[in-house]
């Protein structure tokens, strides 16, 4: 059972997150809490240059440079000083090397101004050799942009929507070198790597393996389980094998934890929170200030002074009166919440309340701020 509570003050907003009762915690899917070691994707960066911009690009000593060796190895010879069009732009290409990605296979690249074009809307990649960390060329990119605005301008006025210095090509680089995944270590094993470390989980997840494949799962750590491949299973069989642990269901542990957002009035209270019995009293101190414009005149049948206008402050403090709530130590976040809504708190008090409590050390979770 999930629960969401909303509250705004101002610009202030409250999202209250409400996991379910310790006693109904969901099972999730291997292949959703774990990645086997070794099967990642790989950046890689370039940086071509843009062209067949209407007036938008930049004229930098970069993106010159780059158009004058592009028509060298074309067999034209230009000073990079007489190359002043502005429709072109220097980029940044990157793309990601999926982990079974093979030579002739495409993938998506975002390309991004990285001088003072203005707009990329209309622009085509040229031809840009996209390298990994290693120094090594993996991909080449080119082809049309496709971008999530626009952007428009007359003498007097402009309109954009999104941002037009930045887009994407579709399947606009082709792999030219693999770096495929190593599923299996030297040591005939399977190394499953939890997206958050937990022993209870590791343990869960071991449990379940093992289950299937007896006598075969370790846990390494909090956040790694080691998983033995038969030695006579046959490597063609590797991927069914897989496919069943991924399938496999394990109940997924969550820290008891509270994040709190004072920018934007966010709270997330994890499953797990409790409060010990507590009594809490909470209330408001407003000072308001006023400027107010009066005029200043001399007395009757005077003969000196001058009819003036003058500011008048008028400060005025309103203090709320808090009562005193006596909350219970609670069993689940769904009666943490009640409680705590039951008290009308706006988001802004249900921050200072959560600090207070941790200073307390009546609150049973973790207090981060972000």
């Amino acid at each position: 059972m999930t629960n969401r509570i909303r509250a705004a003050v101002g610009l202030a907003a409250l999202v209250l997150l409400v996991a379910a009762p310790a006693a109904s915690v969901r099972a999730e899917r291997i292949k959703d809490v774990a990645d086997i070691k070794g099967v990642r994707s790989n950046p890689l960066q370039g940086y071509g240059l843009v062209v067949g911009l209407n007036g938008t690009g930049d004229s930098s000593v970069v993106s010159q440079r780059m158009m004058t060796n592009l028509l060298r190895e074309a067999g034209l010879v230009f000073d990079p000083l007489a190359v002043t069009s502005k429709n072109i732009a220097f980029v940044t290409v990157t793309a990601e090397l999926g982990p079974f990605a093979r030579a002739g296979s495409t993938t998506d690249v975002e390309v991004a101004a990285a001088g003072s074009a203005t707009n990329l809307q209309g622009g085509t990649l040229l031809m840009t050799p996209l390298k990994g960390a290693d120094g090594q060329v993996y991909a080449v990119a080119q082809g049309p942009l496709v971008l999530g605005g626009f952007a428009a301008s007359g003498a007097k006025s402009s309109i954009s929507q999104n941002h037009a210095t930045a887009g994407r090509i579709p399947s606009g680089a082709t792999v030219e070198r693999e770096e495929l995944a190593t599923l299996v270590d030297e040591n005939g094993c399977l190394m499953f790597n939890l997206h958050n470390p937990d022993f209870s989980t590791a343990e869960e997840l071991r449990a379940a393996i093992n289950a299937l494949y007896p006598a075969s799962a370790e846990t390494v750590d909090a956040g790694t389980v080691r998983v033995l491949v038969p030695r006579s299973m046959p490597r063609r069989d590797l991927a069914a094998m897989i496919d069943r642990l991924g399938a496999l269901d394990v109940k997924v542990d969550t820290p008891a934890i509270v994040i709190i957002n004072e920018r934007t009035g966010t709270i997330v209270v994890g499953q797990n929170v409790g409060v010990s019995t507590v009594g809490i009293s909470h209330g408001n101190l407003s000072i308001i200030t006023q400027e107010k414009e009066g005029v200043s005149q001399p007395q009757p049948f005077s003969r000196t002074g001058t009819t003036e206008k003058v500011q008048r402050t008028e400060i005025t403090a309103v203090e709320e009166g808090g009562t005193l709530h006596v909350v219970p130590r609670q069993v689940s976040v769904s009666e943490l919440a009640r409680a705590l809504n039951a008290m009308g708190l706006t988001p802004r008090d249900l921050i200072s309340i959560f600090s207070a409590l941790k200073q307390a050390g009546a609150l049973q979770a973790q207090l981060k701020v972000m």
